[in-house]
């Protein structure tokens, strides 16, 4: 299986294949084609899996054609450090597509409602509804990532609310690291007949094999560099003497001008 056969537009490949991802993980191969058509989705899949660009790759698609340059996104995260994550995924795979994209990082910044991608905590996006600072109500495609770290967080209550703002006719595309009792009544009110998959976690080749999502494959493998040596100054003893003698710099002689040179420790 390859991106081509999953539905992606060329120019998203194009991106992908600079970035250096060669082949589309479990999860991507399984998320993709539904978001492309559309359906409702929910993922149960473990950290660096992929699961971020399971969603970022269709939804550029889906925003660039013409066909949906009305589509507006809300991208709901755990905290601003996993908005920053999203934002810069969009950023590196939408290289040849044009995508406008807010990311709300805290709730002083200045937000362009005219953004097709909104991306967001639950906190901070309740307090910029409250200041009207930000308008979900053209919200056709909904993303959450991740139901249960928003619940660790103690965030579910502001999903909630932010739910409530947004159209019910919308795409839902919900993604967690596991199955929750605590988040099953919100999941039952979000999403209608998804399509449900599951990554399963012992998959642990796949996970680093996915950790190209967050840098080059040339740069997956650490390579090794020759510690440098140590170096040591040599004290130049006249010049020492000297400073004794005539008590230069009233003692504080600069030490460049004690030393005779630096040789190196290997």
């Amino acid at each position: 299986m390859n991106f081509t056969e999953l539905g992606l537009s060329a120019k998203t490949i194009q991106a992908i294949d600079e970035f250096g991802i060669k082949e589309p993980t479990t999860v991507q191969t399984d998320v993709i084609p539904s978001i492309l058509q559309g359906k409702d989705v929910f993922t149960i899949a473990p950290q660096r899996c992929g699961k971020t660009t399971s969603y970022v790759f269709p939804l550029i698609d889906i925003i660039s054609t013409p066909e949906s340059n009305k589509k507006n996104i809300l991208i709901i995260t755990p905290d601003s450090n996993q908005s920053v994550v999203v934002s810069d995924r969009l950023a590196i795979f939408n290289k040849y597509h044009e995508i406008n994209e807010a990311t709300i990082k805290d709730k002083d910044e200045d937000v362009d409602n005219e953004a097709n991608v909104i991306i967001g905590s639950p906190e901070l996006l309740v307090d910029l509804v409250k200041e009207e600072r930000v308008d979900l109500s053209k919200i056709n495609i909904l993303v959450v990532d991740d139901i249960n770290l928003i619940k660790k967080n103690k965030q579910l209550e502001n999903l909630e609310k932010i739910l409530e703002l947004l159209p019910s006719d919308k795409q839902n595309i919900v993604y967690t690291n596991r199955r929750s009792k605590e988040t099953q009544d919100i999941l039952d009110k979000i999403l209608k007949a998804p399509q449900e998959i599951k990554v399963n976690k012992d998959k642990e080749q796949e996970a680093l094999q996915a950790s190209t999502e967050s840098k080059p494959v040339s740069q997956t493998k650490k390579e090794k560099r020759p510690r440098p040596a140590k170096h040591i100054e040599v004290e130049d003893k006249e010049a020492v003497a000297l400073m004794k003698k005539y008590n230069s710099f009233n003692g504080k002689t600069p030490r460049f001008l004690l030393n005779a040179g630096i040789i190196a420790n290997e």
